[in-house]
């Protein structure tokens, strides 16, 4: 399958060395099995994050092509020095605090980590003099685009922002200062705009990932079949996060693909809270009971959602390969393996 997702693209030079920041993370850990699998023996990939949480690569345990680097990225001195060392042809930076509903209780600390942990490591690229020796995915967020009127829809590039939670508005500093430390430097930034994420590992302080475990756990007897939900209406772009990956890799490597501007990776497809949580219940033979909890509602959520990635399909060629349903029966035997522990 990987080698079938990276035909016609031309190869990394062997022994390349690749940054992941936020590499223990559902996104980073599902980009570091890409890479792996697909250029086996070509890459080494080096992690780069506060804390070794490496529960969704135990995995790769002993994996002589990755490396661990427990390191405070907001140090930006010890950054600088650990790049010149492994100096890496690619840099993903995945790091974040990630969660919109949880930014809300925690605006002043989301707002700090992502703009300083970036911050941090553009200037720690200068510094180590790997301006134009690197390629930097900036990985962004389709939340940036906020509270969208009907006429946005489909949301492009060009839709104006109007955040809706402090960690949409972090990821709206984060790839203003990937396009002023291209500018000012000519640090080949990639910024990208992803949509909903799904797929196995998604944590449950996401819908999906709470909807998928709380069934799990009801059907190894662990809980009562009753789910607790929040809104259901609102309606979401959604793309297995193997394919966002990909979209990373591509990004990096298509020559049409150019830094400084913004590209957004979403399926074009929008489905309702409701439906998603309708096909999870269908792959359970257990009975539920739906039940609304309203400390899982947000203060302000968005109707709709749906994206555009035109224009990144027409640099890269990249579309979505995985189906939304394929998508969340992954996740739901994901969180099926994970409470049997």
């Amino acid at each position: 399958m990987a080698a079938e997702l990276t035909q016609g693209m031309a190869d990394p030079e062997k022994g390349a060395r690749v940054v992941i920041t936020g590499i223990g993370g559902f996104v980073g850990s599902h980009l570091t099995d890409f890479l792996l699998q697909s250029f086996p023996g070509q890459l080494t990939i080096h992690g780069i994050c506060n804390s070794r949480n490496q529960a969704n690569l135990d995995h790769l345990t002993g994996n002589p092509h990755l490396v661990w680097h427990n390191q405070n990225l907001e140090d930006t001195e010890a950054l600088a020095e650990s790049l010149r060392e492994i100096e890496p042809a690619y840099i993903f930076h995945l790091a974040a605090r990630s969660f919109p509903g949880a930014s809300i209780n925690a605006p002043m600390q989301t707002l700090n980590t992502n703009i300083n942990i970036t911050l941090s490591l553009f200037e720690a690229v200068r510094q180590a003099g790997l301006a134009e020796k690197v390629r930097l995915l900036n990985a962004g967020s389709g939340d940036t685009y906020g509270f969208i009127e009907p006429a946005d829809l489909p949301i492009k590039e060009t839709t104006p922002f109007r955040p809706g939670n402090p960690y949409a508005v972090s990821k709206i500093a984060q790839e203003m200062l990937g396009y002023q430390y291209y500018r000012s430097y000519k640090i080949p930034i990639f910024n990208t705009r992803a949509f909903n994420h799904l797929g196995p590992r998604l944590s449950d302080a996401l819908a999906p990932g709470a909807f998928a475990r709380q069934i799990a756990e009801a059907e190894a007897g662990k809980i009562a079949p009753v789910l607790l939900v929040g809104n259901l209406d609102s309606n979401r772009d959604f793309t297995d996060v193997r394919d966002i990956v990909r979209a990373y890799w591509l990004a990096l490597n298509s020559p049409e693909c150019l830094p400084g501007i913004p590209y957004n990776l979403c399926s074009g497809q929008s489905h309702s809270i409701k439906e998603m949580l309708g096909k999870l219940l269908s792959y359970s033979t257990c009975k539920f009971e739906v039940q609304s909890d309203p400390n899982r509602m947000r203060p302000s959520d968005i109707p709709t959602v749906q994206g555009d990635a035109s224009r990144f399909h027409q640099a890269t060629g990249w579309q979505p390969q995985i189906s939304f349903d394929q998508s969340l029966l992954d996740l739901l035997n994901y969180w099926r393996e994970k409470v049997k522990a």
